[in-house]
């Protein structure tokens, strides 16, 4: 045990099961990203950004967007203290003992950390493990699992993260929260 170090792969799922999630308030608020399903409410969008910086013409970066659960990774000098889901935006589940079982969440960060640093990211589940997943249900008699996007939601909400771990849930990093004192 004395060797043991905090990012060690036996570290990475927790022991005893929680019996329930504590909230947790964000240092910065989690705010939702805007959707939009067709040409008009994109050209709507365009006129609004047009008018708000005085009708220069803008550029714009287009990602892909992954479905999947919003969360919030705190570092301390390096070491992850603390994940939390989005919840309403300002308070989330604590899932640090869940987030620990994505193997692409690092628990230390290599070279030279900053003191603080706070990443969001999405957590999603790939098609191929939803149908890994539906095939083990299948023998067992179970209903099939809807989608991924709600497998993993559902999956973050469970309170054993060795049932967690048994999902292979993946994680893509998108910003980094803006923290007081903090460049």
């Amino acid at each position: 045990p004395e060797l043991a170090t905090p990012e060690s792969p036996t570290q990475r799922v927790g022991g005893a099961p929680l019996s329930e999630f504590e909230t947790v308030e964000h240092a910065v608020p989690m705010l939702s990203i805007d959707n939009t399903y067709n040409a008009a409410e994109l050209r709507a969008f365009d006129e609004r950004v047009r008018k708000g910086i005085g009708g220069e013409k803008p550029r714009y970066v287009v990602e892909l967007k992954i479905d999947g659960v919003a969360m919030s990774l705190r570092y301390e000098d390096g070491m992850l203290i603390r994940a939390a889901t989005r919840g309403d935006g300002v308070r989330g589940d604590n899932g640090t003992e869940n987030s620990k079982t994505i193997q692409s969440v690092p628990l230390r960060l290599k070279d030279k950390p900053r003191p603080v640093l706070e990443v969001r990211g999405e957590v999603y589940m790939r098609h191929q493990e939803l149908e890994r997943l539906n095939r083990l249900r299948e023998e067992t008699g179970e209903a099939p699992l809807a989608n991924v996007r709600n497998t993993t939601a559902g999956t973050l909400k469970l309170l054993d993260p060795k049932q967690v771990a048994k999902r292979h849930l993946d994680i893509v990093f998108y910003d980094i929260a803006p923290l007081e004192g903090v460049e």
